[in-house]
């Protein structure tokens, strides 16, 4: 998450940076009209500022895919815990977003999901996991 943060706020920078930039070398190249290098130095600004633009939507448009998956993994920890008659806080997961192959733990048990292709069930498979020495973050 903070890596992202991190991206974002370097493309904001750069996209801000570019603008100063840009709207600098216009003003030059208006008093200069006869300079061509500034309207060159003008249109090398605004294709940079344009992948920098692209960069950040597409980033934005990922973090909202995150987001979404990561929304539809709480109501499924609550479905296998009243399925299972457990407290949500008993059922641990392996991943932040819900997709197929999902490890699931409760009752020191582990289980893999799978889920229908148009995610409204799912079956837990019992699984068994190479490295037992898992630490738990809450």
């Amino acid at each position: 998450m903070n890596h992202q943060h991190f991206n974002s706020l370097f493309n904001y920078a750069v996209i801000a940076i570019l603008l100063i930039a840009l709207i600098v070398t216009l003003v030059v190249y208006s008093r200069h009209r006869l300079q061509i290098r500034y309207r060159d130095l003008s249109m090398i600004f605004v294709l940079i500022l344009l992948f920098f633009t692209g960069l950040q939507i597409t980033n934005m448009e990922k973090s909202a895919t995150t987001a979404n998956q990561s929304s539809q993994m709480v109501p499924f920890i609550h479905a296998v815990a009243k399925d299972h008659h457990l407290k949500n806080s008993q059922v641990m997961v392996n991943s932040t977003t819900l997709t197929d192959g999902v490890i699931v733990r409760f009752n020191k048990e582990d289980y893999r999901v799978n889920m229908s292709p148009n995610g409204d069930n799912y079956t837990l498979e019992r699984a068994h996991v190479v490295n037992h020495q898992v630490h738990v973050q809450r």
